[in-house]
C-alpha cells in the first residue's frame, strides 16, 4: 500500500518536533542539574566553613566535628 504525501510530510514534521523537543528538555535539564550542584557545592562549602570557625575542638577535623554532632542528636533522640 502506497503512502500518501501528506502521510509521509506528517512523519517529518513528527519527528522535527520531538528531536526539537527532545533538545529542549535535555538542555533545560542538564542547565537544572548544573545550577544544582553548584548551589550544593556552595552549601557545603559554606556549612564547612562554619564547622571548621565555630564547631570544632582542638584538632579535629571538619568531618570528625560533623561525625561527632551527629552522633550527639542521635543520642538526645
Amino acid at each position: 500500500m502506497a503512502t500518501s504525501k501528506f502521510i509521509e510530510a506528517n512523519k517529518r514534521i513528527e519527528e522535527g518536533v520531538v528531536g526539537g523537543y527532545k533538545k529542549i528538555e535535555e538542555g533545560v535539564v542538564s542547565g537544572y542539574k548544573k545550577i544544582e550542584e553548584g548551589a550544593v557545592e556552595g552549601f557545603n562549602k559554606i556549612s564547612d566553613k562554619f564547622v571548621d570557625k565555630f564547631l570544632t575542638k582542638e584538632g579535629e577535623t571538619v568531618e570528625d566535628a560533623k561525625k561527632r554532632m551527629n552522633e550527639e542528636i542521635e543520642a538526645m533522640k
